[in-house]
């Protein structure tokens, strides 16, 4: 497909491609949903990363599948707030798999922004924070791509249940796919620990998902994978991650 100007719903044509192919993928590997994602759409193809166990597996399956490392383009959201121990991991992955992952930062610093608002809104209003220091960052990277790979799997939380392999993006207008929708968290794991992937550290101090350090807590037992986000409020999503189920439903 060719690059496409940025757009909040899709046209009948990519509706039509996007429902036959998540129909033909939808019980795919995850190795094979990334080779067709590059033949489709690179160069136009991105990665944005949180450094999470799903996205660490996934970028060592596209260690295997790119042609000199630039067939996808991988940018981390450098929002200022995240764990020192999330920023290793992208050392860690440029050393084992000579992946770059770019690290793509709001215009303003930690310390401009809360000097902008009477200090950290992380507390006082989490989606305004989210909404500039995370999606304005993805809304000056989207359109430079045509569609771009996530880590978002069915069985994280309630709100990602309906995840499609294949989907559309209304807010970025982008081709949005989920190698591992299928996968379970222990298949995740499986692999980090069989073929000894880099993840983050702190996922061995009980927490099981991982975003900016005031906004992320570890998790109890009994909670789902993102629980430790936002504890305490009525969110589990930044707004990053949204799916046009109107065009996927049927199949899903």
């Amino acid at each position: 497909m060719t690059k496409i100007s940025q757009q909040t719903a899709p046209t009948d044509e990519q509706t039509d491609f996007i429902q036959h192919w998540n129909a033909q993928l939808e019980y795919q590997s995850p190795e094979h949903i990334l080779a067709w994602a590059i033949e489709t759409f690179s160069p136009n193809l991105s990665m944005g990363t949180a450094l999470g166990t799903s996205g660490c597996v996934i970028l060592s399956m596209l260690a295997g599948l790119q042609k000199a490392g630039v067939d996808v383009y991988v940018f981390n959201i450098d929002t200022g707030y995240q764990f020192p121990e999330t920023l290793d991991v992208i050392d860690k992955i440029r050393e084992k798999y000579g992946i770059v992952i770019h690290r793509e930062a709001p215009e303003t610093s930690v310390k401009e922004f809360e000097r902008l608002y009477g200090g950290p809104l992380h507390q006082a209003d989490s989606n305004f924070c989210c909404r500039e220091r995370k999606i304005r960052v993805l809304e000056r990277v989207a359109p430079r791509y045509t569609a771009w790979i996530s880590g978002l799997r069915r069985d994280q939380s309630p709100t990602r249940l309906r995840t499609p392999v294949v989907g559309w993006d209304d807010r970025f207008g982008l081709i949005k796919i989920a190698p591992l929708a299928l996968w379970s968290g222990e298949m995740v794991w499986g692999k980090i620990i069989d073929e000894s992937i880099p993840y983050n550290i702190l996922f061995d101090r009980g927490y099981t998902s991982i975003g900016c350090s005031p906004c992320t807590r570890p998790t109890l037992p009994d909670e789902d994978e993102r629980a430790g986000r936002w504890s305490g409020q009525l969110k589990t999503e930044c707004g990053l991650h949204q799916v046009n189920l109107s065009v996927t439903d049927a199949l899903l």
